[in-house]
């Protein structure tokens, strides 16, 4: 590299530092080759290291239970709406257009680790991300009430680029749960992205929560930016407890 195209990968570098311009030229205009390299190599060690305390703790704040992959899901038995392939839901451009999804399909089906898989890949990707079992949310809820902390903790889950609720409707919920559950559901509409994972068909919503209107206007919400995905196939934990000479899991 000559040593103007040097001064030029600095300057670059420089500024994802938020370096000045009159910095940027004194030292480029003082500075031999090799500390411009040098400087260089720092800056981008620097930027790396940066780089992956960020996706730690965009991994951490997110909660998830496990670390799944993308790489290790099997889509056999995965059903996507007429048009849309694995590669465009990996591509992760429904998070960045605040499109939802609807997993649905009986138990140990994939669901979650699908759900989580796609969370991991989207922090990794710098976005954020939050996960929650739906009871443990409902829960959660509650006690902001109670603590007069709803406010805060409603803002708290905002900031999520990708929120995940995980099990909706394993466990029935009560009035006060689904109209504060609805609260978090239809704050994401047309703003950030959402995962829904269900056993439940549409038609029973109302059943779980309790109340047919605002399981239809929840439905409404989900699916005017949303897509249905379903989950086929014999459950995988069974299959991975016959794999393990068990069946009793």
């Amino acid at each position: 590299m000559t040593r103007g195209q040097i001064e030029a990968e600095f300057a670059a570098l420089a500024r994802t530092m938020y370096f000045t311009k009159s910095t940027i030229a004194a030292f480029s205009k003082d500075a031999t080759r090799g500390q411009l390299v040098a400087a260089c190599e720092l800056i981008r060690s620097e930027n790396a290291t940066r780089e992956e305390n960020r996706k730690a703790r965009l991994m951490k704040q997110a909660k998830f239970p496990a670390v799944k992959s993308v790489a290790d899901f099997d889509f056999g038995e995965v059903s996507f709406p007429d048009g849309y392939t694995v590669d465009d839901l990996v591509s992760l451009e429904f998070v960045r257009q605040a499109q939802d999804f609807v997993f649905y399909g009986g138990c140990g089906r994939g669901k979650t680790h699908l759900s989580i898989a796609l969370g991991v890949l989207a922090a990794e990707r710098g976005y954020k991300v939050r996960y929650f079992e739906t009871a443990s949310l409902v829960l959660m809820l509650k006690a902001a009430v109670a603590d007069n902390r709803l406010e805060q903790v409603l803002r708290d889950i905002a900031k999520a680029d990708l929120l995940i609720i995980d099990e909706y409707g394993y466990i029935p919920i009560d009035i006060e749960g689904a109209r504060l559950l609805y609260q978090v559901m239809s704050a994401t509409y047309e703003t950030r992205s959402m995962i829904v994972t269900t056993n439940i068909e549409f038609g029973k919503w109302g059943t779980v929560l309790g109340d047919a209107h605002l399981a239809t206007a929840t439905i409404d919400r989900i699916m005017h930016h949303g897509r249905l995905v379903e989950f086929g196939g014999q459950s995988r934990r069974f299959e991975e407890a016959l794999m393990m000479g068990r069946s009793d899991s």
